[in-house]
């Protein structure tokens, strides 16, 4: 319960950095831990897809499918900030779930739960990144009806508000909105890159071998099929 009212204060206050002045841009002290996260994701394809049987899908909330197209939604009334404070949340989540399905012995629990060590030390260094007294604002309604929705009782949840997803969809969702969302720790050679294009995702080299939409995001780091 502390948690959760911490986890609340701290995305409400955020909402102050808005009322304070224009979009900041990613503290340059995020790229390292965000950076260690993408090298860990080069390897998803592996762990959360070739350890598992094939179709294979876990049970998660309606609002953690987060996606690129949930960003482009808010984004135009809702402070980058805000966003990303809201996808430490989603994803905080989503990887508690994929190893809650993980029995101790399975080769992708050890990969797994590094990643969500990591994924908490980047969490870590955004919240010291901003000031304390930014973290005291109300959240504006797009993020507040989010949260609320993420924070609901299971038991209550109407079965039509849950999806099933893969673990390697899951994790694509997570680096392909990382890099949306904290750009400026993911410098590209190509001019005006927009990561939070869908079409930036479709590029890619496709192996023989590669199933129809199987595509290798070299932004993301993924490992191809061999």
């Amino acid at each position: 319960m502390v948690q959760l009212v911490t986890s609340v204060y701290l995305l409400g206050g955020l909402w102050g950095l808005f009322l304070l002045g224009p979009t900041a841009q990613t503290p340059s002290s995020m790229c390292t831990p965000l950076k260690t996260i993408n090298d860990s994701l080069s390897h998803r394809r592996r762990y959360m897809k070739h350890y598992f049987p094939i179709n294979y899908t876990i049970r998660v909330h309606a609002y953690e499918v987060f996606r690129l197209s949930n960003i482009s939604r808010m984004r135009p009334q809702v402070e980058v900030l805000l966003l990303q404070q809201l996808w430490f949340q989603v994803y905080q989540g989503v990887l508690k779930k994929i190893i809650r399905v993980l029995s101790e012995r399975h080769p992708s629990r050890s990969y797994t739960a590094e990643l969500e060590r990591r994924f908490q030390d980047a969490e870590g260094v955004f919240v010291q990144s901003h000031p304390v007294e930014v973290f005291q604002q109300e959240l504006p309604e797009a993020i507040q009806e989010t949260w609320d929705h993420l924070t609901e009782d299971p038991e209550r949840v109407p079965e039509s508000r849950w999806r099933y997803a893969s673990p390697k969809a899951l994790l694509d969702n997570l680096c392909y909105t990382m890099h949306c969302l904290f750009r400026e720790c993911f410098p590209s050679t190509e001019l005006q890159q927009d990561y939070c294009s869908f079409s930036q995702w479709r590029k890619g080299r496709k192996k023989p071998d590669q199933q129809e939409g199987d595509v290798v995001l070299d932004d993301c780091g993924e490992e191809s099929d061999s």
